[in-house]
């Protein structure tokens, strides 16, 4: 799964997220605007940098650094973007990093030589399969259990979320945005179906309505018509199959030229003989 995309998609929908898994009030997301700074030196970006408004020097920045495989110089890479970014922006403003990963286990541990960082609470850690169990989730949480939850209940999890979204977001708008963000979560966990097997997926009503599931709709129509084309391409050339052979080609010639499966032109010079009079084969 992208997560690096899902998250940036999550936290720019529903920014009070961060705020949660690192235990502040979520409505501290009011102060901030989240969006995805490049660090000029290093020609990459943030997962994530929320940035309260310049004047608000009080209020600190958050880096966000999401990790779902085990890397062990995730720390180096981060701190060593963070400080070029500092040194690149010079902002007034205090700052906390936010290293989120999937589980402990793939956290490679802090080097010694960011310890001060921990000891001044610089640097906050969140690990997203803890947050699993959690009950009566708000939308992000519950999106991030999706994320991170078994396939076998994801199911149940959509339905949770559809509903929840239904009974809190008024604006339709937004709530098709949340809507095409699960259905997001969805195509990237489960790449493994196909287009019909997702859309089966997406037989709630709700989900029916959002941009994946009419673009691949469209998607199917065209496939349709593009295969229709192509049988009967296929069919004009095993037609010509007949001639072909009282000409002298061999079934590997005309397989060969035609660009046909070997064993469609076989199945065509049977039925073509089964179907020729004995005296037109005698050539009496």
């Amino acid at each position: 799964m992208r997560t690096d995309t899902i998250f940036y998609q999550l936290f720019q929908t529903l920014p009070s997220l961060l705020f949660e898994l690192i235990g502040e009030p979520p409505t501290q997301a009011q102060n901030y605007e989240f969006s995805s700074k490049e660090i000029k030196e290093l020609s990459r970006t943030f997962d994530g940098v929320f940035l309260p408004p310049e004047a608000s020097t009080n209020l600190p920045i958050y880096f966000v650094e999401v990790q779902f495989k085990s890397k062990s110089d995730f720390y180096w890479r981060f701190f060593t973007e963070i400080f070029v970014y500092l040194g690149q922006y010079k902002p007034k403003n205090d700052w906390y990093a936010v290293a989120v990963f999937e589980s402990r286990t793939i956290d490679p541990g802090l080097p010694m030589q960011y310890r001060s960082l921990v000891t001044s609470q610089q640097v906050k850690f969140v690990y997203l399969d803890e947050f699993v169990e959690a009950t009566d989730p708000s939308l992000g949480l519950g999106m991030v259990q999706l994320v991170v939850g078994d396939e076998e209940t994801a199911v149940e999890q959509t339905n949770r979320l559809l509903q929840q979204a239904r009974q809190e977001l008024e604006d339709v708008a937004f709530r098709q945005k949340v809507l095409e963000l699960v259905e997001t979560i969805l195509i990237y966990k489960f790449t493994n179906l196909s287009r019909q097997e997702i859309e089966a997926m997406f037989g709630l009503s709700d989900l029916k309505q959002t941009r994946f599931y009419q673009e691949a709709k469209e998607e199917g129509k065209e496939e349709g018509k593009q295969e229709g084309k192509q049988e009967g391409k296929q069919e004009g050339k095993l037609e010509t199959v007949p001639l072909l052979l009282q000409l002298g080609l061999s079934v590997e010639q005309i397989s060969e030229r035609l660009a046909l499966d070997i064993e469609a032109v076989r199945q065509a010079a049977q039925a073509s003989a089964a179907d020729t009079p004995q005296g037109e084969n005698s050539g009496n």
